[in-house]
């Protein structure tokens, strides 16, 4: 079996950032998907499922109801090895392109202060798994340590 495109990045070298994971053509329409990478992989610790559930519920809700992209989001949603996220947008874009967005989203999840969108059994398969105070903390990390900053090393994956 062939491996596919995601399996051939380099996960040693590849640092936390945003970086554009593929982009595939459908009916005509390009879509864009960006690898959100909030932990370095196989040297931090993977999220914790209650952060990253919260990070999912609250993501989500803000990224489709923004102003401009809310019409553009497909999809926002963890990565199966918990070390980040796949945001999938509608269009061609880079990851500078979204350096924007993504610094306003982890800016509002990292002062968020209310009850979590979604974290109700009529709403959510398994609210109860959510820690807010630490989704919080990851997000005031990654928005400190990356995004107020971000080099063309956390914007292109490692060769």
């Amino acid at each position: 079996m062939e491996k596919i495109a995601s399996f051939t990045v380099d996960h040693l070298r590849l640092l936390p950032g945003i970086y554009v994971s593929r982009k595939d053509n459908v009916n005509g329409n390009i879509v864009t998907t960006f690898d959100i990478r909030i932990t370095r992989p196989n040297f931090e610790p993977v999220i914790n499922t209650a952060e990253i559930h919260t990070i999912e519920h609250l993501g989500a809700t803000f990224l489709r109801n923004h102003k401009d992209y809310k019409d553009k989001v497909i999809y926002f949603g963890p990565m199966g090895c918990r070390t980040g996220f796949y945001l999938i947008l509608a269009g061609d874009y880079e990851s500078k392109d979204i350096v924007p967005l993504i610094k306003e989203l982890f800016e509002f999840m990292s002062t968020f202060d209310d009850e979590v969108p979604g974290a109700c059994a009529k709403d959510c398969g398994n609210y109860r798994d959510m820690n807010l105070p630490m989704a919080r903390y990851i997000c005031k990390k990654y928005l400190d340590e990356v995004i107020d900053d971000i080099s063309d090393e956390r914007l292109i994956y490692p060769n």
